[in-house]
């Protein structure tokens, strides 16, 4: 008997974007387990439903019909407060655009989150400390967002990700504004949280980036499809030839 751990399970998931004029059916009959340790991507062409499934793995949406279980809880029976609160706890999310605060210094848009979460003033301070010299940007713990390149931004926001130590992380195109360089530390980066026991599920229409994945999923028209394609190119070529 196995003895891997799920942490998300999706059971039946569709989900369907109303209009006066027009439905359509973004995600159909989606059933899918990832597990803790898992590094799972994403992958399809434009408009098969990847983000809209990523926004459902975050609770930023919620399914039309289906089950969403997260680490064993129920979460279509929560209350908006109560999926945010549960969100705040369990997953970290990062976003393509990185989504900084401009008026807060790197330090702070880290905290913030933790601020939330009620965590005391040292705690807090503790475990920036520890996640901005984990994406080795301690020396930019002062600065503000337009002061930073863009591929330390995504550093910012990774960090803000694993501040909380969150059950899961999300990631959706977190290299798709980022320069050859960039976008391939970002991926090196993301592999060695994988390497020491994060669980992470990322959307991309780069397949090189899936290299070190452990488990591919391949969407088309808001269907898992099989097989899913290999990662056959480098990060570095896969930014290249994209």
């Amino acid at each position: 008997m196995s003895d891997r751990i799920p942490l998300v399970e999706l059971g039946g998931i569709s989900k369907r974007f109303t209009t006066d004029e027009v439905e359509t059916l973004a995600l159909s009959d989606i059933n899918l387990t990832i597990f803790k340790n898992d590094f799972a991507v994403i992958c399809g062409p434009s408009g098969c439903g990847k983000s809209t499934l990523l926004s459902i793995f975050a609770m930023f949406d919620a399914p039309t019909t289906g089950t969403y279980r997260l680490n064993g809880r129920l979460t279509n029976e929560l209350n908006i407060d109560e999926r945010t609160r549960l969100r705040n706890e369990q997953i970290g999310y990062v976003f393509q655009s990185f989504n900084l605060l401009g008026h807060l210094t790197v330090f702070q848009n880290v905290e913030l989150p933790l601020t939330w979460r009620g965590l005391k003033s040292a705690e807090r301070k503790e475990r920036v400390t520890a996640v901005l010299e984990k994406v080795g940007l301690t020396h930019r713990a002062k600065h503000f967002p337009s002061q930073l390149s863009g591929g330390q931004q995504q550093r910012v926001a990774v960090a803000r990700a694993i501040a909380g130590n969150p059950a899961i992380i999300l990631a959706d195109e977190p290299t798709g504004n980022l320069d050859t360089k960039n976008a391939a530390a970002i991926m090196d980066l993301l592999h060695q949280l994988h390497e020491t026991g994060a669980t992470l599920v990322m959307v991309t229409h780069q397949l090189g980036f899936g290299a070190k994945a452990t488990r591919w999923v391949h969407l088309n028209d808001g269907q898992i499809v099989s097989p899913a394609p290999q990662a056959s190119l480098s990060a570095t070529d896969a930014v290249r030839n994209s």
